[in-house]
């Protein structure tokens, strides 16, 4: 379609396109047949706004404690940087769809991408930790839009036979930003700190702006939609959803049990959650279409998801929390990282080219099965492992965490078009919700299974030790000896060498710890990946059983036949 009839108004622009041009649903732009350099442009500019919108949230949460020192903040007070981001980001896409659909993609573009330079922008003239915490928490409502905005983008860069993979490929780019982070950020950090990054992101930004600006969106739909009762709504559940996250993102780090306002964070999230969910039921139209969420299809789908986004921590808290404890640094983990970059590029390929409408659960299952083979593998660890013997069992894990999300979307969307488009805004909001959510989850469950292994394996180490052990003793001495040049009190270097002894025991048991941790992801994803084979095969078990009963009975009415007529 030639883009020279983009300025004509909606009703006649849409007599121009194709049945397979139009769009799915107001606010989202048609999907005219491009030209191949066209195609081209899309894809580069879809893939450059994926990559802004959440580059910046990876480089925080892979460089936490680099910051922490930067700011001069505690730990409690650094984790509230990637937590924040997450609160913001989790329920934007609750209004994001009707914003789109009633004022168009224009505004949209134009807002967000506006605010996300303003954000970046900002960082560079910011120098303390509360403007800082207000900066995330905007980066998060900003990066919202740009995840969907950079999805629009790629969907323009595929024709027609081919356009659910590149909504596959949309919705896998986001997570290859933790990766990408991790190559990128040391080298800018000796460039010269935090303000190194913040202008490399103001850089990137600037320059998809400018790409917005010339290779623009198709027009789209635009009709009015808000209702008085959606802000309600997302009063309620805005900051229901944000106390559930920092309970999760923050109740291991300040602890469960000693932080009062953990419980009181998880009172609130309750009690709001439950009022936005009794305002929406009673609705006629509602945003959050609840009867329909609570379907036992959708029940068992949003379960899945959650349970990968849990499993999944395995490498993005486990394995690098691993190997920080046996002394490696960021700069020490670039091959693994590249690792799982091209693993998780090679996953959402196969997710994209292998995608079979039939049998979705499948690739689901799958998943679960390689992250449970990975887990398994990395539960053997011990204080001589490195990178290099990770590599194959995390490039296993980063292939299944790009595999799974196309084909568990797909599942949402097969529902939304044969089960009605008006709740499109629902699942994608419990998509968002989940997604955000259970990585902030899967982060608690690891980090707290891990401190609780730890203080055990600390006792039961600790309880073999004693100083009449000729083995202790000779350990003792050599490492007391390591300071012979330097200590010349025998008393004195004997208990150098004890703290380094208990050292040691303290690392060892931070090892065991996430081999346990590793092994109880393991067995959860094991027995995930049986629960979604047996779901996946429970209707052709059905079928084969309904039509063998079938022939049965045409048997049974064929012989009786037979007899009578004998």
């Amino acid at each position: 379609m030639a883009r020279n009839n983009w300025h004509l108004p909606w009703e006649q622009y849409v007599e121009t396109l194709k049945p397979h041009e139009r769009p799915m649903m107001p606010g989202s732009p048609a999907t005219p047949d491009h030209s191949w350099p066209m195609r081209i442009q899309y894809a580069l500019t879809g893939l450059l706004v994926a990559m802004v919108g959440s580059l910046g949230n990876a480089a925080v949460t892979a460089n936490i404690q680099n910051l922490q020192g930067s700011l001069g903040i505690t730990i409690t007070e650094a984790a509230w940087l990637p937590v924040v981001f997450v609160m913001t980001n989790a329920c934007m896409n609750l209004i994001l769809v009707k914003f789109r659909m009633q004022y168009g993609l224009r505004l949209f573009t134009q807002i967000f991408l506006g605010a996300f330079v303003l954000v970046c922008a900002a960082h560079l003239f910011v120098d303390n930790y509360q403007s800082t915490l207000l900066v995330r928490a905007i980066a998060g409502m900003a990066g919202a839009g740009l995840s969907s905005l950079g999805f629009l983008y790629i969907i323009q860069a595929f024709p027609a036979a081919h356009r659910l993979k590149g909504l596959i490929i949309g919705i896998g780019l986001a997570s290859f930003a933790v990766p990408i982070s991790r190559l990128v950020m040391p080298g800018l950090l000796q460039l010269g700190d935090w303000r190194a990054f913040y202008l490399f992101e103001l850089g990137l930004c600037l320059v998809a702006w400018g790409a917005v600006q010339v290779v623009k969106l198709p027009p789209s739909e635009r009709l009015r939609v808000f209702d008085r009762l959606d802000f309600l709504t997302f009063a309620l559940f805005a900051p229901g959803v944000a106390l559930l996250c920092a309970a999760l993102g923050l109740g291991r780090i300040v602890w469960w049990t000693q932080a009062a306002w953990i419980g009181w964070a998880l009172i609130g999230s309750v009690i709001l959650l439950t009022a936005a969910f009794l305002v929406e039921h009673n609705r006629k139209n509602p945003l959050i279409n609840i009867r329909w969420l609570t379907g036992p299809d959708l029940l068992r789908l949003f379960g899945a998801i959650l349970l990968i986004r849990i499993v999944l921590s395995e490498q993005t808290s486990g394995a690098v929390g691993f190997l920080t404890v046996v002394g490696l640094g960021p700069d020490q983990l670039h091959g693994l990282f590249v690792v799982i970059l091209l693993s998780m590029i090679a996953g959402t390929l196969v997710s994209a080219f292998t995608l079979n409408m039939e049998k979705l659960n499948k690739p689901i299952a799958i998943a679960l099965a390689l992250i449970a083979v990975g887990a398994w593998i990395d539960s053997h660890s011990t204080v001589l492992t490195r990178p290099a013997q990770l590599y194959f069992s995390q490039a296993l894990i980063a292939f299944a965490s790009a595999m799974f999300i196309g084909p568990a979307l797909m599942i949402g969307i097969v529902k939304v078009l044969t089960q009605g488009k008006q709740n499109l805004i629902s699942f994608i909001v419990m998509f968002s919700v989940l997604q955000n959510v259970g990585g902030l989850a899967g982060s608690a469950l690891t980090g707290t299974l891990q401190i609780l292994r730890e203080k055990y394996h600390s006792n039961q180490l600790a309880a073999g030790i004693s100083a009449l052990d000729p083995q202790v003793a000779l350990r003792l001495r050599q490492l007391s000896g390591a300071y012979a040049s330097t200590i010349t009190d025998p008393a004195l270097a004997n208990a150098e060498g004890a703290v380094l002894l208990g050292r040691q025991v303290t690392q060892q048991a931070n090892v065991l710890a996430y081999n346990d941790v590793f092994l109880i992801i393991a067995v959860i994803s094991a027995l995930g990946s049986a629960w979604v084979t047996v779901t996946h095969l429970r209707p052709r078990w059905k079928a084969r059983r309904d039509a063998k009963n079938n022939n049965n009975a045409d048997a049974a009415v064929q012989s009786a036949a037979v007899a009578a007529a004998d």
